[in-house]
């Protein structure tokens, strides 16, 4: 449910888009993330997780930007800053607090060696950063049209891809008595 509703933004910047202008789908798009906010917020017994906080925060104040100033080029920028900060985040939980942030979300559910959840936290913090990049050579070397279409089905699918390699990663990393549970919890599901 947490998942579709972050995808219902996208899908309304989209339909706004191929209906309208960027402009029209940068608005329908602030506007659809602050409800969702709101929703999961008092939905979350008003609490609200940092990296929701951050997208909002960034899509106000970009979207703002590109329909004050009437420029897309702040739009296509929040895509490439969330991910940085995201991946700096990452980063800085690692190697200066030694507290590794996937380690930090997912160490209440898995026992895992530290290495893993090192190597884990490295490469979630090395994707965000290369689809920063990816992001600003679409945004500003190809036409509008793939850049809406690839932030909103490119990016959301390779991070499906990457969220379902990470948990191979995770499962193969697992001690054997855990994954036989889990295989367990899942055959008695069904």
């Amino acid at each position: 449910m947490k998942q579709l509703l972050e995808f219902i933004p996208l899908v309304i910047f989209f339909i706004v888009y191929k209906m309208v202008d960027i402009y029209a789908a940068t608005g329908a798009l602030m506007a659809a993330m602050t409800v969702t906010f709101i929703y999961s917020y008092f939905k979350n017994g008003k609490k609200a997780e940092k990296m929701q906080v951050i997208t909002l925060a960034m899509i106000l104040i970009f979207g703002t930007l590109t329909l004050v100033l009437h420029d897309d080029a702040f739009i296509k920028w929040k895509v490439t800053l969330v991910y940085a900060v995201f991946a700096i985040a990452l980063l800085v939980t690692q190697f200066v607090f030694k507290k590794p942030a996937i380690k930090q979300m997912l160490g209440k559910e898995l026992v895992l060696p530290d290495n893993i959840w090192n190597n884990l936290n490295l490469a979630w913090a090395l994707f965000f950063a290369l689809l920063g990049a990816i992001n600003v050579y679409v945004a500003f070397n190809l036409s509008q049209e793939i850049w809406v279409n690839f932030k909103v089905f490119g990016l959301l699918g390779v991070t499906l891809i990457f969220t379902v390699l990470s948990g191979l990663y995770l499962y193969k990393h697992l001690p054997q008595e855990s994954s036989n549970k889990i295989i367990d919890e899942k055959q008695s599901e069904e």
